[in-house]
């Protein structure tokens, strides 16, 4: 068995959920998620055939996110993966409509952290094993850092 690490080539703008899903209509159920997950959202959808004619097939009303959601996902390599990469939102807005698509088996993570993908690989096949999502915690939070996260998630709305 051989491991690899791939980086996802993104903007720090840029949003990411990286799963695990199967079967051919995914790219198509998964455009429906995003389109109906948040008003402007602006997305690309790839999604590895496992098996068949092996494409990456791919979905979006964004092309340049479209395409570069296909070429992150070719590097991976790893059949029945999918890729979406979107501005506009946040995970918080969209995991639970990506979750809910009936192919979906696996979310690995939905951020805006630099991603690595741990891949293994043997006799043609290829599965993610996990990823490395953002850098490692540097300490634990004190009173100042707690309040300064709860006034942060009320500004931007997300409590009252």
């Amino acid at each position: 068995m051989e491991y690899k690490i791939v980086g996802i080539k993104k903007d720090d703008e840029t949003q990411l959920i990286l799963g695990h899903a199967g079967f051919i209509k995914t790219a198509e159920d998964l455009y429906e998620a995003m389109a109906g997950a948040a008003p402007g959202i602006k997305f690309g959808v790839a999604f590895a055939e496992a098996s068949g004619k092996r494409l990456v097939r791919t979905e979006g009303n964004d092309g340049a996110l479209e395409k570069q959601a296909a070429e992150n996902l070719l590097s991976i390599a790893a059949g029945h993966t999918f890729l979406v990469l979107f501005r506009g939102a946040f995970p918080i807005n969209v995991v639970k409509h990506v979750s809910g698509v009936s192919e979906v088996a696996r979310i690995y993570c939905a951020t805006a952290n630099s991603v690595k993908v741990i891949v293994a690989s043997e006799g043609g096949s290829s599965s993610v094993l996990g990823v490395i999502d953002g850098q490692d915690s540097i300490g634990i939070e004190n009173s100042a850092d707690k309040v300064e996260r709860r006034e942060f998630v009320r500004k931007i709305g997300y409590k009252k």
